[in-house]
């Protein structure tokens, strides 16, 4: 795959660890990735609009601002380290895979600990890798089929979105299709 294809591609990488999101960036840059860094889950679930859309009860103007972020930031693929303060790369994942409008996002843990059963727990979870810190290079190459996995079922989802509005228009007469489209400002391409 060309490195124009590749630069669509946005990771967003969560780590507490100043050097460990400086090396993990420029990998990923080094790929061609765009990239964005938070040092925790709390600042990761902030960023993808899920923290405000736990708190939808309590204020509906950040509802609407969750909304209006989800529409403009697009996430890839998220790589976060397992130990952090506050919550955990685990505890990031469970919530991501949770959401319904983030659970088909991979999900890749890392670690500096080589530990099995914190490895098959996040992969039980949901975890599509798990490395073992210092990442490298070759690591950040593996990314890549979950990359075109998540993009596959994006392309799914918008073919299934498409399918389900032919159907309506089907069922809905072509004159109050005109008018609602006039007075919305709808516009198809066909």
């Amino acid at each position: 795959m060309n490195m124009a294809t590749e630069t669509q591609f946005h990771v967003l990488a969560v780590d507490d660890s100043i050097i460990d999101r400086k090396l993990i960036e420029r990998l990923l840059k080094t790929s061609s990735y765009q990239v964005t860094t938070v040092d925790s889950g709390s600042k990761a679930l902030e960023f993808l609009g899920l923290q405000e859309a736990d708190q939808r009860n309590s204020n509906s103007l950040s509802a609407a601002s969750t909304d209006h972020h989800h529409q403009e930031i697009q996430v890839n693929l998220i790589i976060t380290d397992y130990c952090m303060p506050g919550m955990t790369g685990y505890d990031l994942l469970k919530k991501i895979k949770e959401s319904s409008c983030l659970k088909d996002i991979p999900v890749v843990i890392m670690s500096s600990e080589n530990e099995p059963s914190r490895i098959n727990r996040c992969l039980e979870e949901g975890a599509e890798e798990f490395f073992l810190k210092p990442v490298k290079l070759s690591d950040v190459k593996r990314l890549q089929p979950h990359l075109l996995k998540g993009k596959s079922r994006e392309q799914q989802q918008l073919q299934t979105i498409s399918k389900k509005r032919k159907a309506i228009e089907e069922v809905i007469s072509p004159e109050l299709l005109t008018r609602a489209r006039y007075c919305t400002g709808l516009t198809t391409v066909v």
